[in-house]
């Protein structure tokens, strides 16, 4: 920098053929060494305190424990001071307002689970409820993703009066020191002994006579798919198991496909592998569906017989469903919800991408993300705007305005504590989940009628959720 700075200009505009350029760059490194404070210290840009938050609440980096992402992921916490709430009003649309009752809700409904899950599952509320609009309006029509299959073979929870479909999260431990309990509940039928690796995976152990559980059939096109599993133990059994299979079942042998998926305990971490047999990305596919319910100590083989017509995406939603029927056959876990941890399921993103499963519990099928349920919940209870007469104010900043609307989501989630509070004792946890639906309508904001109201905003008064408390 000093040498170009006391060159002659002639000699660098030769050097790099430009004039101008030459004198801009000599001009810049002058200034350079007369101010060296303008000069930013190398590090400076690494260090956390570089950029300056907005927010209290705002995420500065990637978790990386279950501990560390249920911290990362704090909302304010719900205010007591009923005074204060009484006197607030805010400015939201009405989808914001379905998610901070549904996060607030599950605080009591289904208090296993961690705010990563409630904000997941909110989520799913209101792109459900959303949707259910949309069609009622005009906006969308067709089948729901639903209404196509795609949630086909995994459990349910009810929210709000809304079924959603959820991913469990096998062996999420967010409470330090603290085991989940797990049940089999309502499963029904005879279930397989379990043991627990470190990591909280279902291993199956069998006794007696290991056999294939075999899924329905589904034809769609002409083309059948059928899955089969079996509990192993090892690599070379898991080879085995389908080498017998095969030579045994003459029909086998002549399908177009077996694609096949195991998982098994290594002496530190998940031995897996799969394999396609033809079937493009088809391996990779009921790999992560394996992964997506956290199942170790199985092999899981998809059969196909090719009909002569393509089937595009639709292959991977029979393919996952014949999978969970015959992984449900032999763990029984599907439709049994015990104590897991949950996420909710998108799928209508499950319908739309044109990729087959490929990750695992969050990667590998489309889930509701608890970041950005919580990025929209803190940016979206502004206060009413200020009247048009009189003398105008000064405009607030954007810090300003964010933090004014965390502490009214603060006052909103302080306001629901408060109801729900007030009738989890008295009622079942059902009724309570029933109700607080009607509890919403009756303090969403008023918006138009039809097409025109559709993300339309309205003044909602705090004071309003708190005369719905139980009285007495």
């Amino acid at each position: 920098m000093s040498a170009i700075a006391t060159a002659d200009l002639k000699t660098i505009s030769t050097a790099i053929n430009d004039p101008k350029a030459a004198k801009s760059l000599q001009t810049a490194c002058k200034t350079q060494l007369k101010n060296p404070s303008l000069k930013r210290p190398s590090d400076s840009s690494l260090t956390p305190t570089s950029k300056r938050l907005k927010s209290a609440y705002e995420l500065s980096s990637e978790p990386q424990t279950p501990q560390a992402l249920e911290a990362s992921l704090a909302l304010p916490q719900p205010s007591p001071d009923e005074e204060a709430i009484s006197k607030t009003t805010i400015y939201t649309n009405r989808a914001p307002l379905v998610l901070a009752f549904s996060v607030q809700l599950l605080k009591h409904t289904m208090p296993e689970q961690p705010l990563s899950s409630r904000l997941s599952l909110g989520q799913a509320v209101v792109s459900v409820n959303s949707r259910s609009k949309a069609v009622s309006l005009g906006l969308e029509s067709g089948k729901s993703a639903e209404e196509g299959g795609w949630g086909a073979g995994q459990p349910k929870v009810r929210v709000m009066g809304r079924e959603i479909h959820v991913l469990k999260r096998g062996g999420y431990d967010w409470k330090e020191g603290e085991k989940e309990q797990e049940t089999n509940e309502g499963a029904g039928g005879e279930v397989p002994e379990k043991t627990e690796t470190s990591k909280g995976r279902e291993i199956v152990k069998t006794e007696g006579t290991n056999e294939w559980s075999v899924s329905a059939p589904v034809t769609s096109k002409k083309s059948t798919f059928v899955a089969r599993s079996i509990a192993i133990t090892s690599p070379s059994q898991a080879r085995s198991e389908l080498q017998k299979l095969l030579a045994n079942n003459p029909e086998l042998r002549e399908a177009s496909h077996n694609i096949s998926a195991w998982r098994v305990q290594g002496d530190h971490s998940v031995i897996e592998e799969s394999n396609d047999d033809g079937e493009s990305g088809g391996g990779r596919h009921i790999l992560g569906v394996m992964q997506s319910s956290d199942v170790v100590g199985m092999l899981l083989v998809v059969t196909r017989w090719y009909g002569g017509i393509f089937l595009g995406t639709d292959r991977w939603r029979i393919m996952s469903q014949v999978s969970r029927d015959a992984l449900s056959q032999r763990l029984r876990v599907t439709g049994v919800i015990g104590h897991e941890a949950l996420w909710g399921l998108d799928l209508e993103a499950m319908r739309s991408t044109d990729a087959p499963v490929t990750g695992g519990t969050a990667g590998g099928m489309p889930i509701y993300k608890p970041e950005s349920a919580r990025a929209y919940i803190l940016k979206a209870f502004a206060s009413p705007p200020a009247s048009e007469e009189g003398t105008a104010k000064k405009k607030k900043s954007g810090v300003v305005l964010e933090r004014e609307k965390e502490e009214n989501l603060r006052l909103l989630l302080g306001a629901l504590e408060l109801l729900f509070g007030s009738w989890v004792e008295h009622i079942s946890r059902d009724e309570l989940d029933r109700r607080a639906w009607s509890w919403y309508v009756q303090v969403r904001p008023e918006v138009e009628s039809g097409v025109a109201g559709w993300g339309g905003k309205g003044e909602v008064k705090l004071v309003d959720i708190l005369n719905l408390r139980r009285k007495g």
